[in-house]
This record gives C-alpha cells, sequence and structure tokens, in this order.
C-alpha cells in the first residue's frame, strides 16, 4: 500500500482558500495559482495512503472560496 498522498492548504496570505488532498502538491499548486494568484500550496499532512487522505479530508472544514 503506496503512502504517497499528501493533505494540503492552498492559502492566499494567511486565509485558507482550500483544503485537499493530492499525489502531486506541485501541479495541485499551478492549477490553484490560476484561481488564486500570489497564493502558496502548504502540505500539511504527508506519507497517507488513499484511504488515510481521504478520511483526513472528509474530516476538515471545507473552506472553499466561491468564484465571483
Amino acid at each position: 500500500m503506496a503512502a504517497n498522498w499528501y493533505g494540503y492548504d492552498f492559502m492566499v496570505g494567511d486565509i485558507i482558500r482550500h483544503s485537499g488532498i493530492t499525489t502531486d502538491p506541485d501541479r495541485r499548486e499551478r492549477e490553484h495559482k490560476a484561481r488564486w494568484p500570489g497564493g502558496r500550496l502548504v502540505v500539511v499532512r504527508r506519507g497517507m495512503t488513499e484511504a488515510q487522505a481521504r478520511q483526513w479530508e472528509a474530516s476538515k472544514k471545507k473552506t472553499i472560496t466561491p468564484k465571483r
């Protein structure tokens, strides 16, 4: 069982705009920067299996900023 999943927060300034999981933090950062230029991805959990990552994601309070 590969433990190559990451939990992350995408921050703009000190505000979390999105939280999620990925196996490729660099790609996800590029994707989120298209919506929130100037933001940064902060890895908050690493070394999780997919099941652990999905459980972590489900436990997070959803903080997605609506599109304008």
